[in-house]
Formats: C-alpha cells, structure tokens, sequence
C-alpha cells in the first residue's frame, strides 16, 4: 500500500499543475454583444464584435448600422492593418508596431489588480481583474480561466491577463461613456487563412 501511494504522488502532482495550466486556444471565432452606458448617442448602439484568433494572429470585426471597421494584428511582427467602412467609402491604414502602440499610449502605465470576484460566461469561469489608467479612469473584465488564447487582439489593453477575455469594459479619453463588450458565441473550429488577408484593391490608403 504505502509503495502504491508514493508512486501516485508524482502523477498527482503533475495532474495538478496541469489543471492549473489554461488551454491554449489557437483557433477560435468569438461573437460579442455591446452595450453602450453612459451620455446618449454612440455609434457603438446596436453594433456587434466578432473575434478571430488563428496562431499568432487575430482579427477584430466591429460592425453598425452605418459602419464595418476590421483590424487585423499579427503578434509577430506588431504590425495592424486598419480597414473602415463608412458609407460608400472603403479606408486601409498600416500601422507598424511603434504607432500601434502610440495609438494605444493611454494603456502606458496601466496598472493592473487581478480579484477573486467570478461569473460565469459561456460555461467558463471567469475571474474579475479591474486596470485602472494613468489619468485615473478604471475599468473592468472578466478572463476565463481555463483557457487562454494563442494571440491577442491588443496587447496593452489586455497584458498580463492569465486567460481569455470574455467580458470588458472600455471608453474613450475626455469621454463618460462606457461601452462593454460580452462574449455571447465561441467557436472553435479552424479559422480560414482568408479571414487574415490584406485586400490589395477597393480601399483608399490612408
């Protein structure tokens, strides 16, 4: 008996450690509602996001009523291919790493506490972590724990969360609205490559 217990220890403990290890997913679609509070008119109202995540890519789709705006960001490199449309009209913009992260500079000094504070989404546990900004606006979102993504969609906003953000909160500078966003769909099937090309034709360079 007492060799049969000390050989299962090791096995125990490994088992442990994996549980405590989120799965890394690689591939997934993830459909959010948002929900506009705060000041009356946004363009956010009625919009949807749709998340695609495939390797060290990912893809965000925010789509209204009177716009599509897509932003693909390639981990690798740093680098985020803006594409707007408004309207008629189609935009593509190129940001290397240094302006994507310019564009994000009201993330710089964000500091971050992780609480105990849980619900559940989509059948995942999910534990609350609050940022607060350097100009001392705070913010909320929820990570499932078990899981966590392969790349993320933006890596100052969402730095150092040990899993897959599921739910957020997120607002514009000199503004009081709060726009939040909740996972309401995930799949996990393969991405297609196509959902990551960059169009070459149709959109006006900005």
């Amino acid at each position: 008996m007492k060799k049969f217990i000390l050989s299962t220890v090791p096995f125990l403990i490994g088992s442990f450690l994996f549980a405590q290890s989120p799965q890394i997913v690689a591939e997934c679609t993830v459909s959010f509602t948002i929900s506009v509070s705060g000041g009356s008119q946004n363009a956010m109202n009625n919009a949807a996001k749709t998340l695609f995540i495939k390797g060290r890519q990912a893809r965000v789709d925010i789509a209204g009523p009177s716009f599509k705006q897509s932003v693909i960001y390639d981990n690798n490199t740093g680098i985020a291919v803006i594409l707007r449309e408004i309207g008629g009209n189609k935009y593509i913009s190129t940001l290397d790493s240094s302006k994507w992260k310019d564009q994000n500079k009201q993330y710089d000094g964000m500091s971050l506490t992780l609480t105990s504070e849980t619900k559940t989404i989509l059948g995942y546990e999910c534990k609350k972590a609050i940022a607060k900004l350097k100009n001392g606006n705070t913010f909320s979102m929820y990570y499932a724990t078990a899981i966590k993504p392969s790349a993320t969609e933006n890596p100052y906003q969402f730095k150092d969360l040990p899993g897959f953000v599921l739910e957020y909160e997120s607002e514009k500078e000199g503004s009081t609205q709060k726009v939040t966003y909740t996972a309401n769909k995930i799949n996990l099937n393969p991405v297609p490559v196509a959902t990551f090309e960059i169009p070459s034709k149709g959109y006006r360079i900005l």
